[in-house]
């Protein structure tokens, strides 16, 4: 008897260790207890912080893969991904728990591709921005009609509508000169803007984050900024506006790699639009003014795209396992895209970081900056780019570099103090990664470190 016990035992701990991950929806509990799961199982490779508290006080939780959590190593680019920003567009929050499983458990079973991504990529994934306004939504469920309560916070605010604009400061600027990036933020910002969604810009505000992605829901379309137009409008089927960026180029590819790698975003005819190669400017498909991605992309050094997702805001759990496998190889995708263009250190004569460094490319009007740390990311097609590197007080550096496909190119600066007086050292926007002092730098080309060794323990 005990042996039959001990065989009955033995299967069940086997079929435990192969049962498929259960597809359903999870409520604010359910997704805590779901992310520590993930930690738990996968603890050397994984952290949880919060970002910040919802109206309604429920913690906004980030988990965070690295091999070395917790911890910027330079040269090291971050990525991050949020779900759910409008409470009853679901899909996002779910794919992202999924990820976050798929993430550990293919790490713990060695897979190169996940092993590698993780090894040299900070991802950070919040998978709920608005949980109360899911908490609203998931009352009513899916088999409500077309539009569910909880697209907002509980404070009744869009929180996609309520980002400083700063588009405005731009299209100005590009008349009449003034910065291209990290424009200023209103020094009263904070009291006009929701809990939630000052949470998430003190974020971006404490990470060089480099790539980002935002998953909705209501379309099936990667939609690349400016989501705003000069000639800002409401939504008007009939009268449209692309509004492209100095990077349109490099957004339509990263917004291509998820739609091709998507089961059916590409096919363009979904939800009853057309989106041809499943991609589309935002302002094109209609203006939105103080979104997310735009002002990541003019606040940060982050470039974000938004992902719609489904067609049914809240799908029915039958139909999480497709949408799952329709958008898990996009997710990994889009992630290792992170790994383009340039990337390298701004150092003065005695190897001392120049934070704040700026890089600029000739014939692209979009500055980046470098890191605490010294370290910078330029995402760029492959070609070739006259880059400079220049900071207040130092001479500028200027490099021909040639950009490949695949791994970025390493291009590192060090930088000659000038003997000319300068100016004073004038604080950069925001006071962040982006940039404590305003340095101007181009880029120059690259060439791969040493591949750092996979962390085996904690510590």
């Amino acid at each position: 008897m005990s042996d039959l016990l001990s065989a009955f035992l033995h299967l069940l701990l086997l079929f435990k260790l192969v049962a498929p991950v259960t597809f359903r929806h999870h409520h604010y509990d359910d997704l805590v207890r779901t992310l520590y799961k993930v930690h738990n199982q996968c603890p050397y490779i994984t952290q949880i912080y919060s970002i910040g508290r919802s109206v309604k006080g429920r913690h906004l939780y980030v988990l965070e893969f690295s091999d070395y959590p917790g911890i910027h190593e330079p040269l090291e680019p971050e990525v991050k991904y949020v779900g759910n920003m409008h409470g009853d567009e679901v899909l996002g929050r779910e794919l992202l728990l999924q990820l976050s499983e798929f993430l550990c458990e293919e790490f713990q079973n060695q897979n190169q591709r996940i092993m590698r991504l993780i090894q040299e990529t900070r991802i950070h994934i919040l998978p709920s921005m608005n949980p109360d306004g899911y908490e609203a939504a998931a009352t009513q469920g899916p088999n409500m009609p077309e539009y569910l309560v909880g697209r907002n916070n509980a404070n009744k605010v869009d929180l996609n509508r309520n980002f400083p604009d700063l588009n405005i400061y731009f299209y100005y600027n590009e008349k009449h000169g003034g910065p291209n990036h990290h424009l200023p933020l209103p020094e009263n910002w904070e009291s006009q803007v929701e809990p939630e969604t000052k949470a998430v810009i003190h974020w971006m505000r404490s990470f060089n984050f480099v790539l980002s992605a935002n998953l909705h829901g209501g379309a099936v379309v990667a939609n690349y900024p400016y989501d705003k137009s000069p000639g800002h409008r409401f939504r008007n089927p009939y009268r449209t506006t692309n509004s492209p960026t100095p990077d349109d180029k490099l957004f339509r590819k990263l917004a291509k790699v998820y739609s091709y790698a998507h089961g059916w975003m590409h096919q363009g005819w979904n939800c009853g639009d057309y989106f041809p190669d499943g991609i589309t400017n935002g302002a094109s498909w209609y203006s939105l003014s103080k979104g997310m991605q735009d002002f990541n992309y003019l606040h940060t050094n982050c470039f974000e795209i938004t992902l719609e997702l489904s067609c049914n805001k809240f799908p029915r759990q039958e139909e999480l396992q497709r949408e799952w496998l329709g958008n898990r190889e996009a997710l990994i995708q889009f992630l290792e895209q992170v790994h383009q263009g340039i990337k390298g250190m701004v150092l003065d004569e005695n190897h001392h970081n120049l934070t704040g460094a700026v890089i600029s490319v000739h014939g692209i009007n979009h500055d980046v900056t470098a890191g605490e740390r010294g370290d910078y990311f330029r995402l760029l097609l492959p070609g070739t780019y006259t880059v400079t590197a220049t900071a207040p007080g130092f001479d500028p550096q200027t490099e021909n570099v040639i950009v490949h496909p695949g791994r970025p190119t390493l291009v590192n600066f060090y930088l000659k103090r000038s003997i000319a007086p300068v100016n004073p050292l004038r604080k950069a926007p925001g006071g962040g990664q982006g940039g404590r002092m305003q340095a101007q730098l181009r880029i120059t080309k690259k060439k791969d470190g040493a591949r750092k060794q996979p962390h085996r323990g904690p510590g």
